[in-house]
């Protein structure tokens, strides 16, 4: 079966409305020929002839009738789809958006974030959602909107992606630890006993590389254990005397009451990254959701390394 030209959409729209040849005609800006073609073509593919002599009018057949308001109403739906989106009322946005973060990420950011959403869009929700693999496909399926993390080659080139924040990697004790209070060597830090995390999800490579390091220094760390996340590594240095290492902004609020320093060994930052599918890229509600993201974490942080030590 022959598609029809839905062009013709437009020209019967106004035929009807117009009930005239040359009054359709001039509104479209054709000529009366061209008209009388169009409507021999709608007449054709309808098979209805529409407009029928009447003295010296025009008037519609009950077919034409019937159409009128259907033929606008698609019109106008048409126009609607084709037209650039209406600018974006938070008051009335009614959605929800989830977000894929390794574990500290929603202990530092998501009061800020829910504050920030709650104040301009009441109707959207917030999910968040442990980051537990590097793959992307969550993205590419539309089940995660947004992730933050490290970027890695593994996500895929069409990933887009925005920079959030630097951060460096630091050790973690507990109040009156030896190492709480005084700058850390890497002799010392090495000489401690270690929980460290091992996980499928990126992790930032200084953090993945510790012992690289430490090893062409000569120096070998003791491993009492191992766990999957910040919040675990962090929970157990807090009621012993093991260290953990940990991005430092980005578990900000777990490490609250507990003493940080600064890995003379590991020189570079990091950079934790927002990541998103590029079909959301013209997405209003997404747009002004990555900027309520990007607006929190670029604030600067409570506290800092030195605010943390304690003891």
């Amino acid at each position: 079966m022959t598609r029809p030209d839905l062009n013709l959409l437009v020209t019967l729209d106004v035929l009807l409305v117009e009930g005239s040849v040359a009054r359709a005609a001039r509104k479209l800006r054709l000529s009366p020929s061209a008209m009388s073609r169009a409507l021999s073509r709608l007449r054709e593919t309808t098979g209805d002839p529409l407009l029928v002599r009447a003295g010296r009018g025009l008037v519609p057949t009950p077919r034409a009738i019937e159409l009128v308001g259907r033929v606008g109403a698609l019109v106008k739906e048409a126009e609607a789809v084709l037209r650039p989106a209406e600018a974006l009322d938070l008051a009335k946005l009614t959605r929800t958006f989830t977000l894929r973060s390794r574990d500290g990420f929603v202990e530092n950011f998501g009061p800020g974030l829910i504050a920030r959403v709650e104040a301009e869009a009441p109707g959207v929700r917030l999910v968040f959602l442990p980051k537990l693999g590097r793959e992307s496909s969550p993205l590419r399926d539309g089940s995660v909107d947004m992730e933050t993390g490290v970027v890695i080659d593994a996500m895929g080139p069409e990933i887009r992606t925005q920079a959030l924040f630097r951060d460096r990697i630091v050790g973690v004790v507990r109040a009156g630890h030896s190492l709480a209070g005084a700058p850390a060597t890497p002799e010392t830090y090495a000489a401690g006993r270690h929980v460290i995390i091992q996980s499928k999800e990126s992790l930032p490579r200084d953090l993945a590389r510790i012992d690289d390091l430490l090893e062409s220094l000569g120096l070998k760390r003791t491993v009492v254990t191992v766990v999957g996340g910040f919040s675990e590594a962090l929970a157990l240095a807090r009621a012993s005397d093991l260290i953990a290492t940990v991005p430092e902004r980005y578990t900000g609020n777990l490490r609250d009451g507990m003493a940080s320093f600064a890995l003379p060994f590991v020189k570079d930052s990091i950079t934790i990254s927002l990541l998103w599918h590029p079909r959301m890229d013209a997405d209003p509600a997404h747009r002004w959701m990555r900027g309520i993201v990007r607006d929190i974490c670029s604030e600067k942080p409570a506290s800092t390394t030195d605010a943390k030590k304690s003891g």
